[in-house]
């Protein structure tokens, strides 16, 4: 069986419920950067819902005419919390929250808790940083320092302005900064879980996976050489800093080439993110799987010309491609493809 939290992530005995009974709560966290946040509109959900060719796959968030809301399904998005239901994407949007909650709260008798902690523009490399990556360099760090420098000097002369240069210590501060809010987020949650979810006051808690979908930022300066390495000390890290040596890890790889094939820097990326269930230690344990195959192939025919079709594309997508084309569609096929490499993993593991 997976581990109660102990150490860093803590609850409190006093919560624990005293009706033996009652299964724990099955908790999740799902972290990233922008995908992660989700970015399907929610003008495009009341269409797919409603319209005839989508409305079959939409009913399982339904209750009647309405969009339905979860009593044995909880999120904790940053400043929002609540049972779950469409919007817990970005302001107005929905992300792979909705399915993948849906699922794993089909799955199990007992609730479920999903902290989803999300920044969008954050890379690995820097903002999510492992602990035990250490900080880059110096040299890479001076180039960095130079640049910004640089930049602020350049935009004082164009502007007229005199303001000050970037210092070491500003440099500095960004790296790990997402990997720490991250886990303040988790404790945070779990320290004050009866009162954000009142139906989930004095239940037992219990840390059951660990949901990843980020890259994108990845791409550039040249991070995605170092991805592989931080993608292992990441999951290392998480695990050490969560007291649970085995958990379950999944991994949604980047996967915004949709139907062409991936080059470059992303390539690069996918290939580190999905070899990681191959890392002998972590055999059994991390599951990894491609999103490009999920993709809505009506949204990325008709990107191209979504200007020119704009009635027709707001019922169709609503982001650019570095955002899943906010095709509700390929984030729904995402969210269900991490609930079911979670349940294989639990399947393995208990």
């Amino acid at each position: 069986m997976i581990k109660r939290f102990l150490g860093l992530i803590c609850v409190s005995l006093a919560a624990v419920s005293v009706q033996a009974a009652e299964k724990p709560v099955r908790v999740f966290v799902l972290a990233g950067q922008s995908n992660m946040e989700g970015k399907a509109q929610q003008l495009l959900l009341d269409h797919q819902a409603s319209a005839p060719e989508t409305k079959e796959l939409f009913s399982r968030y339904r209750s009647g005419d309405a969009w339905g809301v979860r009593d044995d399904v909880f999120i904790k998005f940053l400043d929002r919390h609540g049972p779950l239901t469409v919007g817990f994407g970005s302001p107005g949007r929905t992300g792979v929250e909705l399915e993948f909650g849906t699922y794993l709260g089909d799955l199990f008798d007992e609730p479920v808790l999903l902290i989803k902690a999300a920044w969008g523009g954050h890379s690995l490399y820097r903002q999510f940083r492992p602990p035990s990556a250490g900080m880059p360099p110096a040299e890479v760090l001076d180039r960095e320092l130079a640049r910004a420098q640089e930049n602020v000097k350049r935009n004082n002369e164009k502007n007229n302005r005199n303001d000050p240069l970037p210092t070491r210590e500003q440099i500095l501060a960004p790296y790990g900064m997402s990997y720490r809010n991250m886990l303040a987020e988790v404790q945070a949650t779990l320290d004050n879980v009866g009162t954000l979810f009142p139906a989930l006051k004095g239940r037992e808690l219990q840390l059951s996976g660990f949901v990843w979908f980020q890259g994108w930022n990845d791409q550039y300066d040249g991070y995605e050489k170092d991805y592989a390495a931080n993608m292992k000390l990441f999951i290392r890290d998480v695990r050490k800093d969560l007291n649970a040596p085995k958990l379950p890890f999944v991994i949604a790889a980047m996967g915004q080439n949709g139907s062409k094939e991936s080059s470059g820097p992303m390539r690069v990326i996918q290939e580190a993110q999905l070899a990681m269930e191959e890392v002998p230690e972590f055999r059994g344990n991390v599951k990894a799987f491609r999103t490009d195959v999920l993709v809505d192939k009506a949204a990325e025919e008709l990107y191209p010309r979504w200007r020119e079709e704009m009635e027709l594309w707001q019922k169709t997508g609503s982001d650019h491609p570095y955002h899943y084309l906010g095709s509700i569609l390929w984030f729904n096929r995402i969210g269900r493809q991490m609930a079911e490499s979670m349940q294989e993993l639990l399947g393995e593991a208990e």
